[in-house]
């Protein structure tokens, strides 16, 4: 099977690093032209100028900030009125760590912006081309701990919960117009967030990192971190034709973490 994305337009959230980066790396590389948005310019950039243009793809960025919802509403907004695209990946950076118990009502108010805000609002203004030409991918990156919650990530799992659910109602009207909405769940991998929350972790608890990484590591039946790039492969079948009666799904990209069906 060999995926071609030839003369589709692709949106990445998060795309200057991590996950978001190794995605429009491989939707490029698929043959996309990719538009990748984050909140550094300088590093956007550099990633469009070496990403593949074998077939004509005409890459570029926008520098949003995710955090600031209405400056992004603008953004968007802008973006779209000389943009449509075919492919849209809804990823933005995770919320500050912390228990139910260190959280209060702002934070989830700044958290509910950043992640489902954000997603929804996006979505909405893809919505309109992706309408008008029956055809569309959306792809929405969320966590496991949608599933089994993370204690550490009291804003994370409460929010992108939200996120999973409203695109399972979402993938039910879109259907008939040829567009499909799914998630990913994120299990661990070689990230700089990981290795921030990590790092934030083993200096709380006063121990190594290498404690709290072979905690994590005993919890993965593969025994490893996830790579990104793996991430980018599983993201460019969503977006491909092969994947068209796919729809509605959370699909665990976790090295079997997860303990539930």
């Amino acid at each position: 099977m060999k995926i071609s994305l030839h003369n589709k337009k692709a949106l990445i959230g998060g795309s200057s690093r991590g996950i978001g980066r190794a995605i429009a790396q491989q939707l490029a590389a698929s043959g996309a032209s990719v538009t990748v948005m984050a909140r550094s310019g300088y590093q956007l950039r550099s990633l469009i100028s070496y990403l593949p243009t074998d077939n004509g793809q005409q890459h570029q960025y926008l520098a949003v900030d995710y955090s600031d919802f209405d400056t992004y509403k603008k953004s968007i907004v802008t973006y779209f009125k000389t943009n449509t695209v075919d492919i849209l990946v809804n990823n933005t950076q995770g919320p500050s760590a912390g228990s139910a118990l260190d959280k209060n009502i702002d934070d989830y108010q700044q958290a509910f912006d950043l992640l489902f805000k954000t997603v929804v609002f996006t979505t909405e203004q893809a919505l309109k081309g992706m309408i008008s030409q029956k055809y569309g991918r959306i792809i929405n990156i969320a966590s496991v701990s949608v599933k089994e919650p993370l204690s550490y990530l009291a804003l994370s799992n409460s929010i992108r919960a939200a996120v999973v659910t409203w695109s399972k109602t979402l993938a039910s009207d879109i259907g008939k117009y040829n567009i499909t909405a799914n998630c990913t769940l994120t299990g661990y991998f070689n990230t700089d967030r990981l290795k921030e929350l990590n790092g934030a972790k083993a200096k709380s608890l006063g121990i190594p990192l290498t404690e709290v990484e072979n905690h994590m590591l005993a919890h993965v039946p593969v025994g490893r971190f996830g790579d990104p790039t793996e991430y980018g492969h599983l993201v460019t079948f969503l977006a491909s034709e092969y994947a068209s009666f796919i729809t509605g799904t959370n699909i665990p990209i976790d090295g079997g973490m997860l303990k539930s069906l």
